[in-house]
């Protein structure tokens, strides 16, 4: 029979195993990176939003634009990566997603360059945290799949 000593020093020895990650599944910390990396691009470009002098109209745009940009970002990666890995991703999908993307960094570059209300420095703020937001939200969608994937494998 153990003795509760023993009792406790294995108990002490199981909460001390670290949980093992599978095979292909990113770390917890690279994870936690890309959601906050993600939430301070979106949260940094809608706080400057919010607190910009401009019109309602112009707000509208820049917002539509960062919700239209993150969509298309993600949808992108995964129709490259769904063609990456064999599944079937129409020509037109794969096109539009391709042509949405280049449509939303258009615009915002096209929409910035014209802003007479706004100044270079806030203007370098918006650019920089709109390709914060698209890059970290495509992390995060590969992030999700990968554990997902390397899920299912186990």
């Amino acid at each position: 029979m153990a003795s509760e000593r023993e009792i406790l020093k294995d108990k002490e020895t199981e909460s001390n195993k670290k949980t093992e990650r599978t095979e292909g599944e990113p770390t917890a910390a690279f994870k936690g990176a890309s959601w906050a990396a993600l939430l301070l691009g979106v949260s940094a470009y809608l706080i400057g939003l919010f607190n910009a002098g401009m019109e309602l109209n112009e707000k509208g745009y820049y917002f539509a634009i960062l919700i239209f940009g993150l969509y298309a970002a993600v949808s992108l990666q995964k129709a490259v990566r769904d063609k990456e890995e064999g599944i079937p991703v129409t020509n037109i999908y794969y096109g539009i997603s391709w042509v949405a993307l280049i449509i939303a960094v258009s615009l915002i570059g096209i929409g910035l360059y014209n802003a007479g209300s706004i100044i270079l420095s806030e203007k370098g703020f918006y650019a920089m945290s709109f390709a914060l937001s698209l890059f970290s939200a495509v992390t995060v969608q590969k992030n999700i799949r990968d554990t997902e994937k390397a899920r299912e494998r186990n």
